[in-house]
């Protein structure tokens, strides 16, 4: 599922991998109303993910993926995880430079650790309330989002 929202700035491509569709529709309707023109692709789980970055399986000759300015990453994903996910990005020549934030229900000290440890750009633990889930995609657009769409 792809959603492109176009504003005046450059395009900045976001790969939201995320199985949970509540979780998707609030990061997707926020995206909508930000500023930054961006463009979102979700997938649903990990190997999609892969597929999509390493333009293989349904994405195999480019058509459908664009190589994404950040991506957002839950770690509870069908078929692959998302430390999985976060370790073969950051693994691959190619991938290394896109920031990865990991969006999460996670709380667990061990996933932290091992997130940063695999190279994660920021992990953020996603808030019950709706308040506080608006507050982090702030924080979200202005580190990760802005600068990416006034780089050029």
């Amino acid at each position: 599922m792809e959603t492109a929202f176009i504003a005046k700035d450059r395009l900045v491509n976001v790969l939201l991998v995320e199985d949970n569709i509540m979780d998707a529709c609030l990061v997707l309707k926020y995206l909508k109303g930000t500023k930054v023109s961006n463009r979102v692709t979700v997938v649903r789980d990990g190997m999609e993910a892969l597929d999509f970055l390493k333009k293989t399986g349904a994405y195999a000759g480019g058509k459908e993926s664009c190589r994404p300015d950040l991506v957002l990453l839950d770690l509870t994903l069908p078929r692959l995880g998302g430390l999985e996910v976060l370790k073969e990005i950051k693994r691959d020549e190619d991938l290394r430079s896109i920031p990865v934030v990991v969006l999460t229900d996670s709380r667990a000290e061990e996933d932290i650790l091992e997130c940063y440890e695999a190279m994660a750009n920021y992990y953020i633990i996603k808030p019950q309330d709706l308040l506080q889930f608006i507050e982090i995609m702030r924080y979200v657009e202005a580190v990760w989002l802005k600068p990416l769409s006034s780089d050029l």
